[in-house]
């Protein structure tokens, strides 16, 4: 092992030498808990033996949890094919999803904060399904719609860059930063030299960063750089060398808040190559909405909440704004909304699932990973059967190519049920919208996999009857001028082993 950590040393930076050596130490947890195996028993074949009956119960259980089918199968197979490995890798990595947060504190305290504010008259007047989707997000997700809200929708990184730095240097009490990925570079530098400088003006600057997302872009003691320039920091969850489901539940979400009036949510995170500073699988393509306005304090709530998670409450009334400035808003319904790992929190799975199946004329999705269960792609199938003009945009250039083996699997059931697929051609697409009908829309960091709709943390903001539901769609349909059409015989011109190893992808996908 000495050896080997060497060799890691001499050859890679000090951030991928901290990721090898850490799955290096995994490995080594798995390989010493197989030679136990292996060694203890004097009588192998009974002990196997056993363990594949106590493979058939924990499969049984397995099949009985609450919890998609896709995701069942996925661990029913290797539990039954491996019974030495499976079933105790079930238990580590697949068991009970209990995040590491409070979900009820965490729910009284959205309660308490979020009051609702818009009464069923003023959400009838876009009708019936409207009123059936806020009405969830309001009492389910507790999450309350605002009117008095203006919004700003940036197509790319590069048209959202700008607007961000402006909105930082205008901070007066406080920022909030929550971001799956920071990387050091040309972009966080900027960002950070503003956030140094409001410190040092006595600004309230706190930075959440997910310690998975930049365990090989930031050094593990970077909380204390930070903590040097007057800047608190929190890292969600660290990577740590121990097989653990919490490993697999992280914080995913993309929030700005700055003194409870300016914020924005978006699919970027903040390293170089989401606004093209970096090239990385060709061509960038990525999103932002800024709202200024009302529906801003929630997403200091929601920051607030993830900070307390495993730490003392903080005094919510230090950061509601005193005073709001003047907005031009239409009068549109904008709601920022929240996810968690819990079993009991679906929100985002529910919410696409709703805009799918409400969907009167035309629905419109980009996402960068397709990895959907039979629920989604059935309310697909049936929305397209049913004449709405569904189309989806991916990236043509992947970042991972098993996930996006995964996604292609997908594409022959899509296409034969009317769906449109598109692939962005440049590179790229990292983006993740919905549109549907010019009324409703959907902006934030949930990609359409099972990751984002139950794994992880994630955030949005919904929007009906507002400005921005044009701009994603026009958005939409400016990208399709660089996207190549995929057809069903793209689909069955791959060669055999290709579609194979899809369709194997396929079935595990759930645990990617």
């Amino acid at each position: 092992m000495k050896r080997v950590q060497q060799k890691v040393h001499s050859t890679f930076s000090p951030h991928v030498q901290r990721m090898i050596l850490v799955a290096l130490s995994i490995v080594l947890q798995f390989g010493v808990y197989v030679a136990l195996l292996v060694h203890s028993s004097q009588h192998f074949v009974y002990f196997y033996w056993i363990c594949v009956l106590v493979s058939l119960v924990v499969a049984l259980f397995v099949s009985t949890r609450k919890s998609r089918l896709a995701y069942k199968m996925a661990w029913i197979v290797p539990i039954l094919l491996v019974p030495l490995i499976g079933g105790v890798m079930f238990i580590i990595l697949g068991g009970a999803r209990k995040p590491h947060y409070h979900r009820q504190e965490t729910r009284r305290t959205l309660k308490s904060q979020l009051s609702s504010r818009l009464s069923t008259t003023d959400l009838m007047r876009y009708g019936p399904d409207a009123l059936q989707q806020a009405w969830y997000l309001e009492r389910t997700a507790l999450c309350p719609a605002y009117v008095n809200t203006e919004t700003t929708y940036f197509s790319t990184g590069e048209a959202f860059f700008p607007a961000f730095l402006a909105a930082l240097e205008e901070a007066k009490d406080y920022i909030f930063l929550e971001y799956f990925i920071i990387a050091e570079g040309s972009m966080w530098s900027e960002v950070l030299e503003i956030l140094t400088r409001k410190a040092a003006q006595g600004v309230d600057v706190r930075v959440i960063y997910d310690g998975v997302g930049s365990a090989a872009t930031l050094p593990t003691n970077y909380p204390d750089q930070l903590h040097a320039r007057g800047i608190l920091c929190r890292v969600f969850q660290p990577l740590t060398p121990i097989l653990s489901i919490h490993q697999n539940n992280r914080d995913h979400r993309k929030i700005c808040s700055i003194d409870g009036v300016t914020g924005f949510v978006s699919g970027l995170n903040m390293a170089d190559e989401y606004v093209d500073r970096k090239e990385r699988f060709g061509y960038w393509k990525d999103n932002a909405l800024r709202l200024r306005g009302e529906a801003v304090w929630s997403l200091s709530v929601f920051f607030l909440t993830m900070w307390d998670h495993q730490n003392p409450r903080s005094d919510f009334r230090l950061f509601r704004p005193q005073a709001l400035p003047p907005v031009n808003s239409t009068g549109g319904v904008v709601i920022p909304y929240t996810d968690t790992p819990n079993p009991a929190d679906t929100v985002c799975a529910d919410l696409h699932l709703q805009m799918i199946t409400k969907a009167k004329r035309y629905l419109y999705l980009t996402t960068p990973y397709l990895s959907i269960d039979e629920t989604i792609t059935s309310a697909l199938c049936t929305a397209a059967r049913s004449g709405v003009d569904v189309r989806l945009m991916l990236p043509h250039i992947p970042d991972k190519k098993v996930v996006f083996a995964v996604t292609q699997s997908n594409y022959p059931t899509l296409l034969e049920a009317g769906i449109r697929v598109y692939e962005f051609s440049p590179g790229f697409l990292h983006s993740k919208t919905v549109v549907a009908d010019d009324l409703y829309a959907s902006v934030g960091s949930c990609n359409l996999d099972y990751r984002s709709f139950y794994l992880q943390f994630e955030n949005g903001v919904w929007l009906c009857g507002d400005p921005a539901v044009l701009a994603v769609r026009d958005d939409f349909l400016n990208t399709l001028e660089t996207c190549q059409e995929i057809t069903l015989d793209d689909c069955r011109t791959l060669p055999l082993f290709r579609r194979v190893m899809q369709t194997v992808y396929r079935l595990f996908s759930p645990l990617f």
